[in-house]
């Protein structure tokens, strides 16, 4: 297979993701399963697992069977596909999980403009503790909606 159309598969999927992530977003977690996704907005409960943590394995298992069962001749795609929603998952977690909420203690001090609306962005998100009003913009826009400078 041509590295090229391999790589762009890849890219396309990666940008893809964001756009599946948001409307994932919007429309599941805060529609009809907001209940797996309310631990995420209120903090009542002393684990560090969430049941918002399960959309994060539901992809993750979307990206194992595509990369599974990829086939050089009938499922060719599944290979680069697989492997963009992985690159995309890995991203969201760094910037998501340990950047953002600091699920682990890294990346604290980082004083980037780009880092600074990430980090804005979310916090204005995380003002509407509620179902409604859920709006969130993805990691590759939001910081350009609240870039202050």
């Amino acid at each position: 297979m041509n590295i090229v159309i391999w790589i762009t598969i890849f890219l396309i999927t990666f940008c893809f993701m964001e756009c599946m992530a948001w409307c994932t977003h919007k429309y599941i977690m805060h529609g009809f399963l907001w209940s797996l996704h309310k631990d995420h907005h209120h903090k009542n409960h002393n684990s560090w697992w969430e049941r918002n943590d399960l959309f994060f394995i539901f992809y993750a298992v979307v990206s194992m069977l595509c990369i599974v069962h990829h086939d050089p001749i009938t499922f060719w795609v599944g290979e680069p596909m697989g492997i963009g929603i992985l690159a995309y998952g890995i991203a969201y977690f760094i910037v998501h999980d340990i950047f953002i909420h600091q699920r682990f203690k890294l990346f604290r001090t980082i004083n980037h403009w780009y880092a600074k609306g990430i980090r804005r962005g979310h916090k204005i998100h995380h003002k509407h503790m509620g179902k409604r009003n859920g709006e969130c913009y993805g990691m590759l826009w939001v910081p350009f909606k609240y870039f202050k400078k």
